[in-house]
């Protein structure tokens, strides 16, 4: 009987390893965020053998088109670009044309003011190819598999997008996320893009870069050419909190996509994790790669999107310009934007408010319980310098009941200890998510 016993649970135990372990992980991945487990599967796709390198207007450069809107689709991201992506042709020297591809995911801000400004999130597709050599007198063909560049940059582009797509409530601006084609042939994708298939490109308000993101153990980068407001931006978020924070360097590390928007004299910040020997060679794999690295810099890079398009004015190409979206309120000062922020009840988190106060108050109108209507208002404020809340309002609203109490119960807000910059008493503006949900009732 016992010997019985064993045999049967010996025919079990494959189907209990399948039910346990992920299907092809290995066993040093089984400790992995999912975030990293994300990172690895996006770099194995698109650095692997059968994409051939993804040189620019090849199969392997479609291939990873169509993974990257796949990703896209299955994370939600709105598509802007036709299935295949937005296809361009490229004349090559000897007259020539290939054809590359983009593909522009979008995610919309909630600000009814600033939702139609833009903040571009790009990483190019392709890498350098395949190349025939002979060895021993016999032609071999190594395939340069780009998995630091630019798979880790794609893979970036992917996570943040699903990330912003998930807190899309909390970003004023709306944001783009690119994959340009045929970026190693003169950024032809970005150009196009600019030039010729996006025709809201005056409306991009600044562009953030991410290229060979994977070798984070050689240091963390960040470049605008000097501009003084990305350069600020990144001083600001170095006083908060981070997992990581980039060196901010004067010195382009390789040239990009960012180019492109530097001729269109749109403020551009580039991410990269620096040079690195393997570096256009058949070394370049999966095995050099720093995932949990990475995952540091998704969230610093995802913390520094956050802040850029929720900045009450886009950042100027040049200092002392002007970009023309100022505020109606021009003396106003963005939460996120203050040396010290504004508390309640000696609390800088809005949750507190929420909680101490808004839901204390809130009282759900009986005509919506009736209607069955439920969801989130987005309310916007200001918090003056004696800290009381003034220009209350719904930026974005679920129905006229909700929005009203809303809008009524932060009005009523007791006062707030105002926020500050340079040690001064500013007028603060602030949005919070006000949730209105309705209980299930249980069956009998």
């Amino acid at each position: 009987m016992r010997r019985l016993m064993m045999i049967c649970a010996l025919a079990m135990m494959p189907a209990l390893l399948s039910a346990q372990f992920r299907s092809g992980a290995a066993y040093e991945d089984l400790d992995d965020s999912e975030t990293v487990a994300a990172f690895k599967s996006h770099v194995r796709t698109l650095s692997a053998a059968y994409m051939e390198g993804r040189k620019a207007g090849s199969e392997g450069e479609k291939e990873a088109a169509l993974y990257v809107e796949r990703m896209f689709k299955e994370y939600g991201i709105e598509l802007l670009t036709p299935s295949g992506g937005d296809l361009f042709g490229v004349k090559k020297e000897n007259g020539d044309t290939l054809t590359s591809r983009n593909v522009i995911g979008f995610v919309e801000g909630y600000d009814k003011t600033l939702r139609n400004d833009y903040i571009v999130v790009a990483a190019r597709l392709d890498n350098i190819g395949t190349m025939t050599m002979t060895v021993d007198g016999k032609p071999v063909e190594r395939v340069f598999y780009g998995a630091n560049g630019n798979a880790s940059g794609l893979a970036m582009l992917v996570e943040l997008a699903r990330m912003v797509k998930t807190n899309s409530i909390m970003f004023r601006r709306s944001v783009l996320f690119a994959a340009f084609g045929s970026s190693n042939e003169t950024f032809a994708g970005a150009w196009y893009f600019l030039e010729r298939s996006f025709p809201e490109s005056a409306k991009i308000d600044a562009m953030v870069n991410l290229d060979m993101l994977g070798t984070g153990y050689n240091g963390f980068y960040a470049y605008t050419g000097s501009n003084v407001d990305m350069n600020g931006l990144v001083d600001r978020l170095s006083g908060e909190l981070q997992p990581i924070h980039p060196e901010l360097t004067s010195v382009e590390i390789y040239p990009s996509d960012h180019r492109a928007f530097y001729a269109k004299e749109i403020p551009s910040i580039v991410f990269t994790t620096g040079r690195y020997p393997e570096h256009n060679t058949d070394r370049d794999t999966q095995s050099i790669i720093d995932f949990d690295m990475m995952e540091r810099e998704l969230e610093y890079i995802y913390n520094y999107v956050h802040a850029l398009a929720n900045l009450n004015v886009a950042p100027a190409f040049r200092t002392g310009q002007t970009s023309g979206n100022e505020s109606s309120y021009e003396d106003v000062v963005a939460y996120y934007d203050c040396d010290q922020r504004p508390t309640f009840l000696n609390s800088a988190d809005p949750a507190q408010f929420l909680e101490k106060w808004v839901y204390q108050y809130l009282k759900y109108p009986e005509s919506a319980v009736m209607n069955g209507i439920q969801g989130r208002v987005m309310v916007e404020f200001i918090i003056e310098k004696d800290g009381k809340v003034s220009d209350v309002r719904v930026v974005k609203g679920v129905s006229d009941e909700l929005d009203a109490e809303a809008v009524k119960v932060i009005s009523a807000s007791p006062k707030w200890k105002p926020g500050r910059v340079n040690g001064n008493k500013v007028r603060t503006s602030i949005a919070v998510p006000v949730e209105f949900r309705l209980e299930k009732k249980n069956k009998k």
